[in-house]
């Protein structure tokens, strides 16, 4: 790999030149990629570069190669790395209180209930579930609907349907890939977890055609990020979203990867003015420092929990409450949706103009956007491969779409540099 001089918009301070173990012997990339392939179950394929420092929107490996992050860990570093707001609270809590679980209450936890909920629209009216992880929100409003199912809408015991698309990523835990429609994701896994419906993503009157009395719960994101950044056509949502009230069905927004700002509003949902019934949140939640997540709805639908039916040891602990307050202060002070909206236009104006036969289509919205690829230019992952060789972060999915999701505080300049580098690589 080349090394890459600094740009003008790179971190000035120089990274350590090799990683040390606990006997203070230094380590190559080769030999940490080694050691971890070796102790690590391997679940895993990660790219050849062992990342030790970041700053903003670039990162360095332990031998001193510069990289621009434009996955940024899949929206969960939205902020970039090391955002001085938010490493100030985790460490002002740190030193304070971190965890004493929901045996007790703790003076961070309502707080940050009342900002996250008011942030979301709901007011007084609303109420917020917070738990650790995206596919933990995803399950926790999986078992809110089916409870509101059985108690409120008087569905038949075990019998509640909820409605997913085709082309979903919701997370990985065993009733999650049970709705997956990507065969790997739930081989050998079984027995898989029942009472799920498939249908095609963007498909208004397939969902019309799916609900029935014992539908609880339609499950989507409003853009499909694993499933290849696939922007479903204007007015999908809010037809999807008056179909459910329609017929008694709660509309739920997985929003973990396209919410605060990544889209270029507050969450993906706001671009057709639609409310979910419960809004899925998590990583960028975290500022990029802490797993924090949530499930906000009404308090009318959170009413069907009592005491001891869910729970989370770390969910809402006072560490996490803490960081994601300063993470809902720093999108507003900073305005980041706007910011997210004007780059992103930008950015896919200049990814666009890339003159390449290898290029299909450059698709997204705000930050989040994908370089569809030609049948005939190969898989993605190749493109991936170089442009980590060229000193930029990214990520395949859908074997033929590149994604191209950097922090949202990146400057033109930086995503400049970038765009050159694609442009390189596809060219």
């Amino acid at each position: 790999m080349t090394v890459h001089q600094t740009s003008p918009a790179a971190p000035a301070r120089k990274p350590q030149s090799q990683s040390q173990g606990e006997s203070g012997q230094s380590y190559t990339n080769a030999q940490l990629h080694e050691i971890e392939h070796r102790y690590s179950a391997p679940n895993y394929d990660p790219m050849p570069a062992v990342l030790s420092q970041g700053k903003g929107v670039w990162v360095h490996d332990v031998e001193g190669r510069k990289y621009l992050d434009m996955l940024a860990g899949y929206s969960a570093l939205s902020f970039g790395h090391q955002h001085p707001r938010i490493m100030d609270a985790f460490f002002k809590q740190a030193k304070k209180l971190t965890v004493v679980s929901r045996a007790f209450e703790n003076d961070q936890l309502g707080l940050f209930c009342k900002e996250l909920t008011e942030f979301c629209g709901w007011g007084s009216e609303g109420q917020t579930l917070p738990m650790n992880t995206g596919a933990e929100a995803v399950e926790t409003a999986i078992k809110t609907a089916r409870k509101w199912a059985y108690s409120k809408k008087g569905v038949a015991k075990d019998q509640a349907e909820i409605i997913v698309c085709s082309g979903n990523f919701h997370g990985r835990t065993t009733t999650v890939i049970s709705f997956s429609s990507t065969p790997q994701y739930k081989a050998d896994f079984g027995p898989l977890t029942p009472g799920f419906k498939i249908i095609p993503f963007g498909d208004a009157e397939a969902l019309a055609k799916a609900i029935t009395p014992n539908t609880a719960a339609f499950l989507v994101e409003p853009i499909q990020g694993e499933g290849g950044i696939n922007v479903p056509a204007d007015g999908y949502l809010a037809k999807c979203y008056d179909l459910c009230k329609k017929n008694n069905v709660l509309f739920i927004a997985d929003e973990v990867q396209t919410g605060f700002g990544r889209t270029g509003t507050m969450f993906a949902c706001d671009h057709e003015r639609v409310r979910p019934d419960l809004l899925c949140l998590g990583k960028a939640l975290g500022g990029g420092v802490y797993p924090v997540s949530a499930v906000v709805g009404s308090r009318e639908i959170f009413s069907v929990f009592h005491a001891g039916d869910h729970g989370s040891t770390f969910g809402g602990n006072p560490l996490g409450a803490a960081v994601g307050r300063e993470v809902l202060k720093v999108m507003k002070d900073e305005n980041l949706c706007e910011k997210a909206s004007r780059t992103g236009e930008w950015l896919r104006g200049k990814l666009r103009a890339i003159k390449s036969n290898k290029i299909k289509e450059v698709r997204g919205r705000g930050l989040l956007n994908g370089i569809e690829l030609n049948k005939n230019a190969g898989d993605a992952h190749h493109y991936v491969e170089l442009l980590l060789k060229e000193g930029v972060l990214s990520k395949d999915t859908a074997g033929q779409v590149v994604r191209i999701t950097p922090p949202l505080i990146i400057t033109e300049e930086e995503a400049m540099w970038g765009v050159e580098k694609i442009a390189k690589v596809l060219g």
